[in-house]
């Protein structure tokens, strides 16, 4: 037994070393100063603690975490650099990059949970993300770890298109955002870390001027509390803007294979999802918003 964990501990060792030079060639092209994807596994690292994940589903999502986007470095867009505001079709040209992710994780090597969670990173709580539209419980627990880790390290760092956030602005970013984009809990375990160096915001000390927030968040919103119905989470006054979602009103591809993630079989999009809940998969349109034309991750 002891020399078959070894081996195991061995390969993940070797697993996370590939990754790690991955993920730095991905940092490189994306245009960050400071390292991007090994911040958020090291956020998603105490997430998943405070979560109690599995030691298979912690070892998936640091692999997930270092490679959420060699999608965007395999596409090798000029855009991503450009310091302007995404066109419409460049959006969705953009939206391609987890189904890529997925594909370049599975080269790499990574297990399938790794895989599938690369591939739902961009999955919103209300169902406005992408590529599958998924919402809430339909989304793997570690996904929605990864998006609100993947927010925060991005938004508190430089980007062609603006300058970094400071901690406060970043962290009222996704308290204003929950419900909608993130996962609730996930957010209110977010901002009970403290003192961790992957919190550092990269903005200029003489730049931090709004003061923090208090760490406490409202109770979760109502089932109903959609982009359609932002008053249910409205926090702080945040109105997103509105538009077309092209990814939910679609022909849905079949489904890879089940992968177990977070403990339990999921597949990809609306079909035969262990969710506690179950959403219309020919939803007409959702809400595009602020967030999106940010470009925040």
């Amino acid at each position: 037994m002891a020399s078959i964990q070894t081996k195991v501990s061995d390969e993940d060792g070797i697993a996370r070393e590939a990754f790690t030079r991955l993920a730095a060639a991905a940092d490189e092209f994306e245009g960050y100063a400071h390292p991007h994807a090994e911040r958020i596994a090291a956020l998603c690292s105490e997430l998943a603690k405070l979560f109690g994940l599995g030691r298979a589903d912690r070892a998936s999502l640091r692999l997930a975490a270092l490679a959420h986007d060699l999608g965007e470095m395999a596409m090798r867009r000029d855009y991503i650099h450009r310091a302007a505001p995404l066109t419409f079709e460049e959006r969705l040209d953009l939206a391609r990059h987890p189904v890529i992710g997925e594909q370049e994780a599975a080269r790499a090597g990574a297990d399938r949970g790794a895989q599938l969670l690369v591939r739902w990173h961009q999955e919103w709580w209300n169902g406005a993300g992408y590529p599958d539209a998924l919402s809430r419980e339909q989304i793997p627990l570690a996904a929605r770890i990864l998006r609100v880790a993947d927010a925060y390290a991005a938004l508190t760092d430089a980007r062609p298109y603006r300058p970094a956030l400071t901690e406060a602005d970043a962290r009222r970013h996704l308290t204003e955002w929950a419900g909608l984009e993130f996962d609730p809990q996930v957010v209110r375990a977010f901002l009970s870390l403290d003192n961790l160096p992957a919190l550092r915001s990269y903005a200029r000390r003489e730049e931090e001027a709004t003061p923090a927030i208090v760490e406490t968040m409202p109770d979760a919103p109502a089932a109903d509390a959609t982009a359609d119905n932002v008053d249910a989470w409205n926090i702080s006054g945040h109105i997103p803007e509105r538009g077309e979602n092209p990814y939910v009103a679609r022909t849905v591809e079949p489904a890879p294979e089940a992968a177990t993630v977070d403990g339990a079989q999921h597949t990809v999009g609306n079909q035969n999802s262990n969710s506690n809940q179950n959403f219309d998969s020919n939803r007409d349109s959702a809400g595009f918003t602020k967030a999106d034309t940010d470009r925040h991750d």
